[in-house]
C-alpha cells in the first residue's frame, strides 16, 4: 500500500506543481521587496558645476547668516571645483575662519596649515597663522590641567610676531601672548605651592624661580618670590629667604606679599613708612 501511495503521489505531480507555485511567489515577493527598497532610497544629486563666483558668494551669505559650517563647506567647494582660480586661494582661508567661527577648531589649524603650505608668500600668511595660534589659544583650559595647548599657542603666536612684526595682527598677537605666558606662570605656580605643602621644598623651590627667571613679566613673580622665601625659610637658609625677599621689597614695594614676607622673616608686622627710620627696606638691610 505505502509503494502504490508513493506511486501515486509521484505520477499525479501535484507536490512538484504546488512545490513550482510556490518558489514562483517567494522569487516574486523577493523581487518587489528589492524593487520597493530601491524606490525608497534617495539618489545622489548630480554633480553640478558653478561658477567660483556663485560658490564664494554663497560661502559669505553663510557667513553672514552665522551658519559657519555650510560657510566653510561651501569654501571648500570653491577649491574642489575651480582649483586653479584666484578665488580659490581666498577660498581657503575663508575656510579656516570659518571653521574657526564654528568652533571647529582642529579643522581650522588644518586649513590654515594647508594654505600655508601652498601658498607661504600670499599676504594671506599672517592672518592663516593667526587664525592658528586663536584656534589653539581658544582651547586653553584651566591651569589644573595639561598644558599642551597652550604651548602650541604660544609657539604659534611668536611664529607670528616674529616673521611678521608689522602685520596688523602681531599687536593683539603680543596681548594674547602676555596672557599665555601668565597662564603657563599660573601652572608653575600651581604645581611650586603643590611641593611646599608636601615639604618637598628644593622642588617647590625650582618652579618658583622658574616663575621669576622665566616668566618675570607676568602677575604671578611677586607670589613666587614670596613663596622662595617660605621655602629658604623651611630648609634654614635664612639668607637666601633674605636676598628673596630683598628682591621683592625692591620690585613690588607696595605689593601685599612683600608685607607678609617681611612679617614672616622679621615676625612683626611691616610698619608704615611714616613712623620714621626710612623704609623697612632700609631698616632691614641698611646699605
Amino acid at each position: 500500500m505505502d509503494g502504490q501511495r508513493d506511486g501515486a503521489w509521484a505520477g499525479s505531480g501535484r507536490p512538484l506543481a504546488r512545490w513550482a507555485r510556490l518558489r514562483a511567489v517567494l522569487a516574486m515577493v523577493g523581487t518587489l521587496m528589492l524593487l520597493a527598497a530601491c524606490a525608497g532610497t534617495p539618489e545622489e544629486p548630480p554633480y553640478v558645476e558653478r561658477p567660483a563666483e556663485v560658490l564664494y558668494q554663497q560661502g559669505m551669505d553663510l557667513l553672514a547668516e552665522e551658519e559657519f559650517l555650510d560657510a566653510a563647506r561651501a569654501f571648500e567647494e570653491v577649491e574642489r571645483q575651480h582649483p586653479f582660480s584666484e578665488l580659490a586661494v581666498r577660498a581657503q582661508v575663508m575656510a579656516a575662519y570659518a571653521y574657526y567661527e564654528a568652533a571647529e577648531y582642529d579643522a581650522a589649524i588644518a586649513a590654515a596649515e594647508r594654505f600655508i603650505e601652498l601658498h607661504p608668500g600670499h599676504p594671506d600668511v599672517p592672518y592663516a597663522l593667526y587664525l592658528i595660534g586663536l584656534s589653539y589659544y581658544e582651547q586653553i583650559v584651566d591651569v589644573g590641567r595639561d598644558q599642551g595647548m597652550t604651548e602650541k599657542a604660544l609657539a604659534a603666536l611668536e611664529e607670528l610676531v616674529r616673521r611678521f612684526p608689522d602685520s596688523s595682527y602681531a599687536r593683539d598677537a603680543r596681548l594674547k601672548i602676555d596672557l599665555v605666558y601668565d597662564h603657563l606662570a599660573g601652572k608653575e605656580m600651581e604645581i611650586g605651592r603643590f611641593y611646599l605643602r608636601r615639604g618637598e621644598y628644593l622642588a617647590a623651590i625650582n618652579r618658583f624661580q622658574r616663575v621669576v627667571e622665566q616668566y618675570d613679566t607676568t602677575s604671578h613673580v611677586a607670589e613666587a618670590l614670596y613663596r622662595l622665601v617660605e621655602s629658604y625659610l623651611a630648609l634654614g637658609l635664612e639668607e637666601e629667604a633674605r636676598q628673596a625677599a630683598l628682591v621683592l621689597g625692591y620690585n613690588y614695594p607696595g605689593d601685599k606679599w612683600y608685607a607678609r614676607a617681611y612679617a614672616l622673616i622679621n615676625g612683626e608686622p611691616l610698619p608704615d613708612e611714616g613712623d620714621g627710620g626710612g623704609s623697612w627696606f632700609s631698616r632691614l638691610w641698611p646699605f
